[in-house]
């Protein structure tokens, strides 16, 4: 907490500081208005670079607890496996085109699959597929 606070004070204490500067090059005519703009400018690109490495947004990585897929309910179901590779990209979240191209087939094919799943799922939508899967235990 010290450090944060450390940290905005500095930064605070810079920004007082240029804009004293910038006042003083009024009352001095050998510094040029150009280089009092020049010098702000680039200290506030310096405190933007600082600030962007040091604030910059750290990837959380999610770890879920690990979910045992039941193989006997896919059985059950019908699903083959073309079908469970198209509710894995779907869950994802990629297009039809997205999950055509992941696979090597045309996007008719794909729109096959789903609609098969969304028969044997007995759902209407891909968000309701998911969650049923999810329910279900078929997919992580």
């Amino acid at each position: 907490m010290f450090k944060v606070i450390l940290r905005f004070g500095l930064i605070i204490a810079a920004l007082l500081i240029l804009f004293q500067l910038s006042k003083m090059s009024l009352f001095i005519p050998e510094m040029s208005q150009d280089l009092t703009i020049g010098l702000v400018g680039a200290a506030f690109i310096g405190l933007g670079g600082y600030l962007g490495l040091k604030f910059r947004k750290v990837e959380i990585i999610e770890v879920s607890p690990s979910i045992e897929i039941d193989h006997d309910r896919i059985q059950s179901l019908g699903l083959t496996e073309r079908e469970m590779e198209v509710l894995q990209h779907i869950a994802e979240g990629c297009s039809n085109v997205e999950i055509g191209e992941k696979l090597f087939v045309s996007e008719n094919t794909i729109k096959t699959h789903v609609s098969n799943l969304f028969v044997k799922l007995d759902v209407k939508r891909r968000t309701q597929a998911v969650t049923k899967a999810k329910e279900l235990r078929i997919i992580a």
